[in-house]
């Protein structure tokens, strides 16, 4: 018993001692390794910054190309356009005659014509009742064959003196009478057929008629209304149905205006566009508002409407300029101005002075002459002075 005792408190302190033997070395182990590791990582950044530090050394340049900032450039080179003013104004007959009554007027029996109606120089458009003026003609009518019968009559009695005249039955006194009373009734012939014939006139004027060829515009009348001579139009028409438009410019605008421009006008509503011509530029300039109107022919179609408000675009002329976009345009209180790249591709600044605004640009009238490289956009984020990267705008084929 005392032996396996001795044995097995021996072998009991043998292995404690093992134990704690472990227990001693495991953590210098893992500080070796740890120690291992943070050489080897040292070493990888302390190789890697000097191969970045010798690949800067060998090209700064371009490092700091890099370091730019790359901005879009374009050369607008000279374009030809066509000038242009844009107007505003009313449509409205070229010529608009008034149609009234010309004779005696009266009741209305039968209008022949409507509003849009295309006549004919003497057409008729309203008839007028003639009931009293047909029977006053009618009884001149009978009074001219009274006339006549007394100069037939009186020619027979002259006729028969001058027969017995010569027998000296007959003085020569009653010759002379017969033949004053025969030019009587001749005359008063005469005065009769005139007579007729103004009744006739004065019954063909009761007939409104056309006096010129044209669109019918307003209608005012109509069967049973009694109409008088010196009251409002009962028509109003276009001469030749043409039709113009009162353009109101700017008196700048209308010194650049003559006759014969051409303009292009757009009812509002529509989206079709009518060809016309200036024939009349205003010679004098309103006070007030500064402008003038330069009217402008065009011929009849639907969608022109007398009264109603149309855009115009005038051709003043070709202008030869630089054209740039407008992101290209800056402007302070010193005016209008653009960035130029010069041969540094540093930027400088450079004054213009702006144009015509078309659909290809805006029109530098001065201060470029299109063979510099101007900033198309981005110039609110530079300065005189920056250096940049400049990469050429190339413009897209059509």
């Amino acid at each position: 018993m005392n032996y396996e005792t001795t044995v097995t408190a021996d072998r009991a302190d043998n292995l404690s001692g093992s134990y704690d033997a472990d227990l001693t070395d495991a953590p210098r182990s893992k500080r070796r390794v740890i120690i291992i590791v943070a050489l080897v990582l040292a070493a990888i950044v302390a190789l890697a910054f000097y191969m970045h530090s010798r690949s800067g050394e060998a090209t700064p340049a371009a490092d700091q190309s890099n370091q730019l900032p790359v901005v879009t450039v374009m050369e607008p080179g000279r374009s030809s356009v066509e000038g242009t003013i844009n107007a505003t104004g009313t449509l409205s007959a070229r010529r608009e005659i008034p149609v009234g009554v010309v004779g005696e007027g009266g009741r209305v029996v039968s209008v022949r014509v409507d509003q849009g109606s295309w006549v004919k120089k003497g057409q008729i458009l309203a008839v007028i009742d003639r009931s009293v003026q047909t029977q006053q003609a009618a009884g001149a009518a009978a009074q001219i064959q009274v006339a006549r019968a007394d100069a037939k009559l009186a020619q027979d009695n002259l006729n028969r003196a001058l027969q017995l005249v010569d027998r000296g039955f007959i003085s020569k006194a009653n010759v002379d009478q017969l033949t004053a009373t025969r030019d009587a009734a001749v005359a008063r012939v005469k005065v009769a057929e005139a007579s007729y014939r103004e009744l006739l006139a004065r019954n063909a004027r009761l007939n409104i008629v056309a006096p010129v060829s044209g669109l019918v515009l307003t209608r005012n009348v109509e069967p049973g209304q009694t109409v008088s001579p010196g009251a409002q139009p009962v028509f109003t028409m276009a001469e030749n149905g043409q039709m113009e438009l009162d353009a109101q410019l700017g008196e700048q605008d209308l010194a650049k205006v003559g006759v014969g421009t051409q303009v292009q006008v757009t009812p509002v509503g529509l989206d079709k566009t009518y060809s016309g011509q200036v024939w009349q530029v205003a010679p004098t300039i309103d006070a007030q508002t500064r402008q003038g109107t330069a009217r402008v022919s065009l011929n009849y179609a639907p969608g022109l409407r007398p009264g109603g408000f149309a855009s115009a675009v005038f051709q003043s002329g070709a202008v030869d300029a630089p054209m740039l976009p407008e992101s290209a345009l800056m402007s302070d209180e010193n005016g209008s101005y653009v960035y130029v790249v010069g041969k540094d591709d540093k930027v400088v600044r450079r004054p213009v002075k702006t144009g015509l605004v078309t659909d290809q640009g805006i029109a530098i009238t001065s201060g470029l002459t299109g063979n510099e490289r101007v900033v198309m956009r981005a110039g609110a984020f530079l300065n005189p002075g920056d250096q940049i990267k400049p990469v050429l705008h190339k413009p897209e084929a059509n």
